[in-house]
């Protein structure tokens, strides 16, 4: 396992993380609507719901997802409608705040994980990737491929999260630099929530490739 192919798919894993996607993009967007703290749960929950990707594609359903044109459509449009949902909700309750003043609401901790991990699970452009990627880099005599597959997405789960984290810090203290003022907060949590829907609307005309 430790070979050539593991070097071409953490290579492979870090261009596909690092070059802004609908993972990032989604954590900005959720970072300049409610914050770093939710920006940071956002990224935990997307990492559950690809979690379950790795573990599908390592038990076969992955492939079955990948290759079938109504199945992939039905999983990219739940995907979409979610992320178009949540932007729509931070555009709606931009103006509501807490008990201070300037202390937006936001979500429960529970309800921003549930609906990370959904937009996660249904990311189908990064299930295409572990279809492709993740068969390729396993080495026959080393093991149970689907425990070889399930490592290497161990892998690609953690470089994501180190990776979206700092984007979402840096979008949330953009953010908080603006929060001394209601109606500047107000106006970038409905930045983000934009964001939210463009992605979804993207995410729902997207290619599958």
């Amino acid at each position: 396992m430790f070979g050539p192919e593991l070097l071409a798919f953490v290579l492979t894993s870090v261009v596909i993380i690092v070059v802004p996607g609908p993972g990032v993009l989604f954590v900005i967007g959720r970072a300049l609507a409610l914050g770093t703290r939710a920006a940071l749960l956002s990224v935990l929950g997307g990492a559950v719901g690809v979690g379950l990707q790795i573990i599908s594609v390592a038990l076969g359903v992955g492939v079955v997802i990948a290759q079938s044109e109504l199945l992939f459509t039905v999983l990219k449009i739940a995907g979409a409608l979610v992320l178009v949902w949540l932007g729509i909700q931070s555009i709606r309750h931009r103006n509501e705040f807490g008990e201070s003043e300037l202390d937006p609401v936001t979500p429960r901790t529970r309800t921003i994980v549930r609906e990370s991990v959904i937009v996660g699970l249904t990311n189908p452009k990064t299930i295409v990737f572990f279809v492709a990627a993740l068969p390729q880099a396993v080495v026959p005599d080393a093991g149970d491929p689907a425990l070889q597959m399930i490592a290497l997405g161990g892998i690609f789960l953690v470089m994501g999260i180190a990776s979206d984290s700092m984007y979402g810090v840096a979008a949330g203290t953009a953010r908080e630099w603006f929060a001394s003022n209601r109606r500047r907060i107000a106006t970038l949590r409905a930045i983000g929530g934009g964001a939210l829907v463009l992605l979804g609307i993207g995410m729902a005309f997207a290619a599958r490739s």
